[in-house]
């Protein structure tokens, strides 16, 4: 896995594909958790199975170290587990029993803004140039066109909104926590502690739950499939990803691409599920590619 360490040898640009098919990944997961959910599962042992299945797998090629160096690090990739694994996932989709699919999409879709802010909050070293801020905007604006693609409901539901906000903060604290921790311990570790982190806190959530499905479960081909999709791709590949590409080409230039993820989620559905593309859906794509492009351009042009 040389993609895996950070290195000279290794272009620029591969860093960014890995930001991409890790939210190529995590686009297509709506569509394996809906057919979980569809076969009786609920979302938060949904959460739990995936990420244990990506533990496993995880486990078996990184075995060598099992605590970090010290308290301090150990204590961050409890957090990191708790605000990028399970409040995030739980969180969000709890949103979802609450208020509307859009408004969850639009505010979950707030991290790179929000990153954007928070990094020059916290470290003056990396603050963004207006570059980011301009791109950042644009790309936004785009997001709420394609979320807004087939549906202009307005409608809010405070608790559901909450919720959906909470998760937006959750993942931004979730990549910027990434950065002291990617000094000194490779992906592999940090995003299998996250894995275990992530599963336990998750578990006093499951104490809620109405009724909670069995491993037998899994003896259904199609759910078992889902779940694998769910738990080798989208959960232990796209996040080994994200993290090589947090290290190496920082988070907010990162957290940018999680503006594809509508985008994506949007083609995948006129396949799929026979769904129609307006002229507001792709004015949003435009913008969404316009805006990454222009927040890359302007920070390299203002930076000269």
């Amino acid at each position: 896995m040389q993609i895996l360490r950070r290195g000279k040898s290794v272009p620029v640009w591969c860093y960014h594909v890995a930001a991409f098919v890790a939210v190529t990944a995590w686009a297509f997961s709506f569509i394996f958790t809906k057919l979980l959910l569809e076969h009786g599962l609920h979302p938060i042992e949904i959460y739990v199975y995936r990420t244990v299945i990506a533990y496993v797998a995880l486990l078996s090629v990184c075995h060598k170290r099992f605590f970090a160096s010290s308290l301090k690090d150990e204590l961050l990739l409890v957090l990191c587990g708790l605000v990028g694994g399970s409040v995030y996932f739980i969180a969000e989709n709890v949103a979802l029993e609450y208020t509307l699919v859009s408004n969850v999409s639009l505010i979950t879709s707030l991290p790179p803004l929000l990153t954007v802010l928070l990094v020059g909050l916290i470290y003056k070293s990396s603050r963004p140039g207006r570059g980011a801020y301009i791109g950042s905007a644009v790309a936004f604006l785009g997001v709420g066109l394609v979320i807004f693609n087939s549906s202009f409901n307005m409608a809010i539901n405070p608790i559901g909104d909450l919720l959906s906000l909470l998760a937006a903060f959750c993942w931004t604290l979730y990549s910027l926590l990434l950065k002291p921790l990617n000094a000194h311990y490779d992906a592999q570790f940090i995003t299998r502690k996250v894995f275990f982190y992530g599963v336990l806190t998750a578990l006093p959530f499951m104490l809620v739950e109405p009724t909670v499905n069995g491993p037998s479960v899994l003896l259904d081909p199609e759910v078992l499939g889902s779940f694998l999709f769910l738990g080798l791709v989208c959960s232990m590949g796209a996040y080994l990803l994200w993290a090589v590409a947090v290290v190496n080409i920082g988070a907010v230039t990162t957290s940018n691409y999680l503006y594809f993820q509508p985008v994506i989620t949007m083609v995948a559905s006129i396949f799929l599920l026979g769904e129609r593309v307006t002229l507001i859906g792709g004015a949003g794509c435009a913008l969404i590619l316009t805006g990454v492009w222009l927040a890359d351009f302007l920070q390299k042009r203002m930076s000269k």
